[in-house]
């Protein structure tokens, strides 16, 4: 029987969009872009759409300025192992594993990202509607995350922002979520192609870092569909930070803007994993309510890793 050092991992997913979680509750761990990667590879790895670390923010350098607000840190790197500012879905799952092991209840916490403190809150049951929306349940209950204000930068000298794939292009709207996205409206989501790889967005100096770039479709009154592909990732079934700015280009699209009208917004947003509701508050706040489900746990052996677990 092996001795090597084994890493936990748990697996979830928020509307398909599916994460390896691995506690390190005291921040011992240093997980390499490499080593993320390998985790993440869907035939040689366990497979996920991007990787959670769950560290106490006062055990981590880069959130130790926000513990006295949120006790948790969520350390998001995406497939590819590059770091993220934060994952929509991902704090619902993060949410989710913190009251599966018994280290919170359900109500109202907050969590720690590198976008800043979002806040959420975790229905008892799934007859417990979310407390800010009127979004339908998941199996145990949904969770709302409020993730702050979007920011809807003015396109720069460059000239407006363009989407590109094969021989179909669209204007798009910049909005930030605390990562950025451009979101094109198309007349048929097939038009978004295979998404292996990127679209080309112009101007490439709008997004200096690379953008996420979500293609959008109208399904009824305040209801759209989309498809997404995340910057590090690839397409994905789900994407929390982009249903929320698309419901939030699509409000301004359709003349709808709660600091305006001082009425609340909310989006039904149609993923190929599932569905989000989005509402937009008067104070500009964006709330998103989904299910999290945690699916499997195990262990993962340093010596596959080919890294030194410690």
């Amino acid at each position: 029987m092996s001795t090597a050092p084994r890493l936990q991992f748990l697996k979830g997913h928020g509307t398909e969009n599916d994460f390896v979680i691995v506690p390190d509750l005291d921040g011992r761990l240093e997980l390499s872009a490499a080593t993320v990667a390998r985790i993440c590879d869907r035939r040689a790895g366990i497979g996920g759409d991007g990787l959670i670390r769950v560290v106490r923010s006062s055990a981590h350098p880069g959130a130790r300025a926000m513990a006295d607000q949120a006790e948790w840190f969520m350390d998001y790197r995406n497939s590819d192992g590059s770091i993220a500012e934060m994952c929509g879905n991902g704090v619902r799952v993060f949410a989710r594993y913190l009251q599966r092991a018994g280290l919170i209840e359900a109500g109202d916490l907050a969590i720690a990202t590198r976008a800043g403190v979002r806040r959420a809150h975790i229905a008892k049951d799934a007859g417990d509607a979310a407390r800010p929306g009127d979004a339908t349940a998941g199996s145990d209950g949904p969770i709302t995350v409020v993730m702050g204000e979007a920011t809807l930068p003015e396109p720069g000298p460059e000239g407006e922002i363009t989407v590109t794939v094969g021989d179909h292009s669209w204007s798009a709207r910049h909005v930030n979520m605390g990562n950025p996205h451009a979101v094109a409206f198309v007349d048929d989501l097939a038009q978004a192609g295979d998404l292996l790889a990127a679209p080309a967005v112009r101007p490439a100096a709008a997004y200096p870092h690379g953008t996420n770039v979500e293609f959008v479709v109208d399904r009824g009154p305040r209801h759209v569909a989309m498809r997404v592909h995340e910057r590090g990732s690839g397409e994905t079934r789900s994407c929390g930070t982009g249903a929320c700015a698309v419901m939030v280009a699509a409000a301004r699209r359709d003349g709808a803007d709660p600091a305006v009208t001082d009425h609340p917004v909310t989006y039904t947003v149609d993923v190929p994993g599932g569905r989000l509701v989005i509402t937009e508050r008067p104070d500009g706040t964006v709330e998103m309510t989904g299910p999290a489900v945690i699916v499997a746990e195990g262990e993962i052996d340093a010596s596959w890793l080919g890294t030194d677990l410690g």
